[in-house]
């Protein structure tokens, strides 16, 4: 029965923390987006798929699109993706790749998520960036991106964010991912910004801290919330897109919520709601891709492909 809680958005109520880290990425993401309006790259993107011919809106300035990062634009987890980059150069070592894979197969055979462990995961994910610039990671984030992110967006989901800029409309990410990260995707792919989990820096320098905590379940409402007020967004007509049942806090605050390659949490609650429904998965890989990824910065040491490393060594 526990797992009903993340069925029923309004049975997880916003901490305190989970505001903070709301606010923490609206700010983020809307500076980033300033800095970046006007050197913006935008990534060849293929047509836009055919949508419903009164959504979205031409020149509704007062709307907006909401999109989930992992498995929703992207296949598989951004984080995983990060981790193994940083694994290859060298930013941490086998002994500690082994616990982050130990905290991943937990974290997916229990398919619940416990404070106390969420919290050992996250402080070990981020004693590795402790300590490192920001710009470093920044650059390093583009390398990582070239090297293993580019060739997995979904161009079914790429289309559907590509008709709201049609529109005339912006586009942000919101994930659980480090806020860099997603700026780094959101960038490459033509979109206005992102949202995204904030690490405290000092002068530029990881402190090892997280702004509040992850943003993640009802920490991305928040941060929805805080950046519509801050743009002057009307919810009831903005859309929000995401694969994961973790993310109904944000899918129920807006006017069009989509379930893109959704679980079956998701499935289920999207059928009830009378939500729509977008999956661009098939067969096995869609059974493969469609399992939820693990939440906040546990997943930054790729962890995941260790743990499936070593069950297939023990086969």
């Amino acid at each position: 029965m526990a797992a009903l809680g993340w069925i029923t958005p309004r049975r997880r109520s916003a901490t305190a923390r989970s505001v903070l880290a709301g606010e923490a990425a609206a700010e983020a993401a809307r500076k980033s987006a300033l800095e970046n309006a006007e050197v913006e790259t935008l990534a060849e993107a293929p047509a836009a798929a055919p949508t419903e011919p009164e959504f979205p809106v031409v020149g509704d300035v007062r709307a907006a699109a909401f999109f989930d990062l992992d498995n929703t634009v992207m296949q598989g987890a951004s984080l995983f993706h990060f981790g193994r980059g940083l694994y290859k150069r060298r930013f941490f070592r086998k002994r500690e790749l082994a616990r982050f894979a130990w905290q991943q197969m937990w974290f997916r055979l229990a398919g619940v998520e416990d404070p106390e462990h969420m919290q050992d995961a996250r402080d070990s994910a981020l004693s590795i960036v402790q300590g490192h610039r920001v710009s470093e990671l920044m650059t390093i984030g583009e390398e990582i991106y070239d090297e293993y992110m580019a060739e997995r967006i979904w161009p079914g989901t790429r289309a559907l964010a590509q008709a709201h800029l049609d529109a005339g409309q912006k586009v942000w990410l919101v994930t659980a991912a480090p806020v860099e990260t997603a700026t780094i995707i959101a960038r490459r792919l033509g979109l206005t910004g992102a949202l995204g989990t904030v690490a405290e820096s000092i002068g530029g320098v990881y402190t090892g801290k997280l702004v509040g905590e992850p943003l993640h379940g009802p920490a991305k409402a928040e941060a929805v919330r805080a950046l519509a007020a801050a743009e002057g967004l009307d919810l009831s007509r903005c859309a929000a897109y995401s694969d994961s049942a973790n993310d109904i806090p944000m899918l129920s605050i807006v006017g069009y919520p989509y379930a893109v390659n959704p679980d079956g949490r998701l499935r289920k609650y999207a059928r009830e709601h009378g939500w729509r429904l977008r999956d661009y998965r098939t067969g096995r890989k869609a059974a493969r891709v469609g399992i939820p990824a693990a939440a906040g910065v546990g997943a930054l040491a790729g962890g995941t492909a260790a743990a499936i490393a070593l069950r297939r060594r023990r086969r």
